[in-house]
């Protein structure tokens, strides 16, 4: 195992080594969405820290999926232009540079967003009502359109947000799915949206561009049955060039009765997937981690918590693999050092533990 080794992919280029900066919420961008300072300078600070590939956090796909203040937007072609100078400033320090897309769906908060969220189905809990089916098609589309404007800024690919409850998410679980159209019911049909973007940014963007998807296996209504289902055909498609696998704790033992014997990362890392590659993310906190990850048969590690508090942590980590990020709580100071505007550093605090009050 060498964390220097180059993962390639069946489209676009190969990362020169097996870290990713995971996408992570920063609530830096303007509220139109378009491209900060501040947040162009966290992305290149990690490109030029050594990542093998530097994604974006979740970039909305339609005004009202919005998920968080200061997101970053990919809705309007207002949006392209600062996307260019970020993919230009990724690409010039040899990083694979990919945005994520997402639509937040019953999660966009009302008082964000200015009106009711949607979803795939009326969620009394948030307020949220479904979607139509034409809304659905709409929706589709409006992934696909924001993919062509990341390929029109130079962007390598793109990451589809599959996880953590979010829209995607959301159509993929029978928890949250209660959908009787085309777009419901079975797991195939509640696969449709995801596939169907897939499929039609592969036509429109061409072979040279990235395509990935992010998953999380377990919780908001995901089952690791179905998770592996969708695994496979993903990798059937032969359209699909990484698995990203959000998985909170890659060596915990699943929560699922059927697999609480096997630990995440090998339930997920046995599946054959010919030239699709796998990252993982889930407390991946220093070198030996991501060896161990590494060795379960990830290609790719995803770093959260060590990208934020180490720009340059693939660095460290090739130098030292025994390397571990630094013990939390830490100072704003200390934050505001590894490229952290006032913003970052005001959600940092928000996380239990991680800021010095």
């Amino acid at each position: 195992m060498n964390f220097g080794d180059p993962v390639t992919f069946a489209h676009g280029p190969a990362m020169t080594n097996r870290f990713m900066l995971a996408p992570l919420t920063n609530m830096q961008s303007h509220p139109d969405g378009t491209l900060s300072p501040e947040e162009h300078h966290w992305l290149t600070m990690r490109a030029r820290g050594g990542f093998g590939l530097t994604m974006t956090c979740a970039t909305h796909v339609q005004r009202v999926g919005q998920g968080f203040p200061g997101q970053l937007g990919t809705f309007a072609d207002d949006h392209v232009s600062g996307l260019t100078r970020l993919a230009r400033d990724i690409v010039a320090a040899d990083s694979v540079a990919i945005v994520q897309l997402h639509h937040a769906g019953c999660r966009s908060p009302k008082d964000l967003i200015g009106s009711d969220p949607v979803g795939p189905s009326d969620d009394p809990s948030t307020g949220a009502r479904a979607l139509s089916t034409a809304e659905v098609e709409q929706l589709s589309q409006d992934f696909v359109t924001a993919a062509e404007r990341c390929r029109k800024a130079g962007f390598h690919g793109i990451e589809l947000h599959g996880a953590h409850g979010y829209m995607i998410c959301q159509f993929l679980s029978a928890e949250s799915n209660h959908r009787t159209d085309a777009y419901g019911g079975s797991l195939a049909n509640r696969s449709r949206l995801l596939l169907d973007v897939i499929d039609e940014i592969r036509t429109r963007c061409g072979d040279e561009f990235q395509i990935g998807v992010r998953l999380s296996p377990e919780r908001f209504g995901m089952v690791i049955d179905e998770s592996r289902e969708l695994f496979g055909w993903l990798v059937d498609s032969g359209k699909v060039d990484m698995i990203d696998m959000s998985l909170w704790d890659c060596f915990a033992h699943a929560r699922d009765e059927a697999w609480a014997d096997r630990r995440l990362i090998d339930v997920f890392a046995e599946i054959p997937r010919g030239k699709v590659k796998l990252a993982v993310a889930g407390k991946l906190y220093g070198g030996r981690e991501m060896s161990r990850a590494i060795d379960a048969g990830a290609d790719i590690v995803a770093l959260g918590r060590a990208a934020i508090l180490h720009h340059d942590f693939p660095r460290l980590v090739t130098a030292d693999s025994n390397v571990t990020m630094r013990a939390l709580p830490v100072t704003a100071d200390e934050l505001r050092a590894e490229g952290l505007s006032e913003s970052f550093v005001g959600y940092m605090r928000s996380w239990p533990g991680f800021v010095v009050a």
